[in-house]
């Protein structure tokens, strides 16, 4: 199945025009999009010139968080990161992922905030800026207009049912996105102290077989978190950004349902994809650890001991400290978001329905 990007383009648009009444402003965007596309290829060509060891570079024993959006993925990345477990994309990484335009923009990164994606990300989940850790999923919205967050933020307004677009059992993009992650995540490693990745990618959970087959040696730490309390949570971020952005409360009704369905739908194959996958032992459990969310919150120290021992990762007194402190500030940790099901059109038990097995694996 292929969907060109001239379509999805345009698919956009139409989208963004007719739900958001927005019609100019995107015919500016999307010329500027492709000239940022096409320099991107041609500072990435030039990098291959200058750093001409890149294509030696391997991707040796990456750690990858896989889980769904709000399960815990964001702070534990960051934490092993800190702690030089290794190396993390920062957004502007991903956005202009050539060493030698990086080093050209960098002193500029400040203006380049102005006009950043990640102003329009609420803060009530986490901090966001062009030099946070961020999830690697992003970097095929920027490269390929394409992936989960296309159909996330996007996709999921469409009046069509356009989960397919997406879906890797019916248009499998793994070769094309697996190769221009590794591009990025050499360029990232070439100049840093650290020789390991430390990724967060949440679309693996629909395609975990392929990408072990194509790291084979990488450590998966799968983040379980119960679908009551990820879902809405997930649902209330999208939704925060598009409401800051484009006032998506302010929207019909009707459009807010179907999106609001379409996205639900979204997650919810996301859990099931990786149990499914899982369950039918099609993934190499040697190399996943499935890390529980509320062992993170109550026992962080038990659970950091345990992922060292995982990733096969070197203990040091300084590490040793920042989990004892990390460890204390989780356990007083309390969220102060509360989800109401209804705002978004659900109950306990649709949820408890919708992901019977995910529930019979992991959490019961």
């Amino acid at each position: 199945m292929k969907i060109s990007i001239f379509k999805r383009i345009t698919t956009v648009y139409l989208i963004i025009g007719s739900i958001f009444n927005k019609w100019i402003a995107p015919l500016f965007l999307i010329p500027l999009v492709l000239l940022l596309r096409f320099f991107i290829f041609l500072f990435m060509t030039i990098d291959n010139i200058f750093y001409f060891n890149l294509s030696k570079k391997i991707i040796d024993k990456p750690i990858i968080i896989v889980g769904n959006p709000r399960s815990g993925t964001t702070f534990l990345q960051r934490f092993l990161v800190k702690n030089r477990f290794g190396q993390g994309s920062q957004l502007w990484q991903m956005i202009y992922p050539s060493i030698i335009l990086q080093k050209l923009l960098k002193p500029v990164l400040p203006l380049l905030e102005l006009i950043s994606p990640a102003k329009h990300h609420s803060t009530d989940a986490h901090k966001t800026s062009l030099t946070s850790v961020e999830t690697d999923d992003v970097g095929m919205l920027f490269r390929f207009f394409d992936g989960f967050f296309l159909y996330g933020f996007f996709l999921s307004w469409s009046k069509k049912d356009l989960f397919n677009w997406v879906d890797p059992k019916l248009r499998d993009n793994s070769k094309r996105d697996y190769d221009w992650l590794e591009s990025v995540w050499k360029r990232i490693l070439i100049n840093s102290e650290n020789d390991r990745m430390v990724a967060k990618l949440f679309s693996v959970s629909a395609n975990c077989p392929k990408f072990q087959k194509r790291y084979p040696d990488s450590k998966l730490l799968y983040m379980v978190r119960n679908p009551i309390d990820v879902i809405p949570s997930g649902l209330s971020l999208v939704t925060g950004v598009l409401d800051k952005k484009f006032g998506f409360w302010d929207k019909s009704k009707v459009d807010r349902d179907r999106f609001i369905s379409n996205l639900y739908r979204g997650l919810v194959e996301l859990l099931l994809r990786f149990e499914n996958d899982w369950s039918n032992n099609k993934v190499n459990k040697d190399n996943i650890m499935i890390v529980k969310f509320d062992s993170m919150m109550l026992n962080f120290e038990s659970l950091m001991n345990d992922i060292i021992a995982f990733t096969n990762h070197k203990k040091s007194k300084e590490l040793d400290s920042a989990i004892k402190i990390t460890s204390e500030k989780q356990k007083k940790y309390k969220s102060k978001h509360k989800y109401d099901l209804s705002k978004f059109g659900l109950t306990k038990k649709k949820i408890e329905k919708d992901c019977k097995k995910y529930y019979e694996t992991f959490i019961n």
